[in-house]
């Protein structure tokens, strides 16, 4: 079977992963809530054939946390609007299956999945103990999170599939809009959750929106063996390695193809035409840092060629399916676009054209028959 290529992400992170940034003289200092700015990188990473904008998401904050938490958009929200201006590049959400509600998450990334045309993902992760406090779960304990989650990933599903794909006949001249036998409620109920169903969404051109997780426990591998079509995972090479290998012994022990969970290592680089254009950029950053202050040095910064090496090397060792970046820099897109990603297509490990307007369909990952096709 001939590897899939390369995929590449982008968090856009407005003022970026860090807590000063935003004083760059390129970063608007709003652009956590500036919707031109993330249309502008939004068309900048769909430009560079990126499979998929992905938003990192956080449901309590204090003023020590980075100025982007302070105040940003709304995930789907945010989504919804980029699905207009955008035609190719997926779009994927992070809500938490700790404090949300998973009718109302399905609605909402079913929606989504709908309004972009088959472009949508679910990054599904568990809360940290402040996150709980604002939803009003405070009772809950770190113990429920993974039963929590294996419920809340089971019944998301299952309402995805309420409607079998040709349940919608909309005939003017017969007068028939569906067929009620092709209509399912879901019927769940569970230790936190109780939902009858059936969704009021049909299911979008790519089946069902594509499933993310974040995690590293035992108890997370668990669940994502069984529900992950991608998986965020740490960026250090050596730990991959291991992590990989013991993540897709569990896929294939859930009767799933190991083909069919992509691995997601997340990256900050910084990328200049020579080594020493790199460090200068660098620097740059840590100008606006107090005195003293140095930022860790990147795993992926250097020139271009070395950097796209490094890439390259973790494609084919197997560890790396999507590369997901985002940017300290103010340029890191523009600078990734420009420099590395016309490396990575002349290596032919990346894409010149997307194949497909769907998410599911340029990730390589395969369509999901519903549960009730016959």
């Amino acid at each position: 079977m001939e590897r899939r290529k390369l995929k590449l992400g982008g968090i856009i992170d407005g003022v970026g992963w860090n807590h000063t940034g935003w004083r760059h003289p390129d970063i608007p200092a709003d652009a956590s809530e500036n919707v031109d700015y993330y249309v502008q990188k939004a068309i900048q990473l769909e430009q560079g054939k990126f499979d998929l904008i992905f938003l990192a998401d956080v449901s309590h904050i204090g003023p020590g946390m980075i100025p982007h938490y302070l105040s940003m958009f709304e995930g789907v929200s945010i989504l919804s609007a980029l699905s207009m201006v955008t035609h190719s590049i997926g779009l994927a959400a992070t809500i938490a299956t700790s404090y949300a509600d998973p009718f109302t998450v399905a609605r909402q990334i079913a929606s989504l999945d709908k309004i972009s045309k088959g472009r949508a993902g679910w990054n599904a992760i568990t809360s940290n103990p402040g996150g709980l406090a604002n939803y009003s779960r405070s009772h809950l304990s770190k113990a429920d999170l993974y039963p929590m989650k294996k419920e809340f990933l089971e019944i998301v599903e299952g309402l995805w599939d309420s409607y079998e794909d040709d349940a919608f006949i909309r005939d003017k001249g017969s007068g028939i809009f569906f067929d009620p036998s092709k209509m399912h409620p879901i019927n769940y109920s569970g230790n936190y959750f109780s939902v009858e169903g059936p969704l009021n969404v049909s299911r979008s051109r790519q089946g069902r929106p594509v499933v993310f997780q974040a995690g590293t426990s035992l108890d997370f591998m668990n669940v994502a063996a069984k529900h992950a079509e991608v998986i965020m995972a740490p960026g250090d090479f050596d730990y991959l390695k291991g992590f990989v290998f013991e993540l897709k012994k569990r896929v294939q022990n859930q009767g799933r193809s190991p083909n069919d969970l992509l691995i997601m290592p997340s990256h900050s680089p910084i990328v200049g035409e020579t080594e020493k254009e790199a460090l200068e950029k660098l620097r740059e950053m840590e100008s606006w840092m107090p005195k003293g202050y140095r930022m860790p040095k990147p795993t992926l910064m250097g020139s271009a060629e070395n950097v796209a090496e490094k890439i390259e090397h973790w494609y084919r060792a197997g560890v790396m399916d999507i590369l997901l970046i985002r940017q300290d820099y103010p340029a890191g897109f523009e600078d990734f676009i420009q420099l590395v990603v016309p490396i990575l297509q002349d290596k032919g490990i990346f894409r010149k054209e997307y194949e497909d307007n769907t998410l599911r369909g340029n990730l390589e990952l395969p369509y999901p028959e519903n549960r009730y096709k016959k």
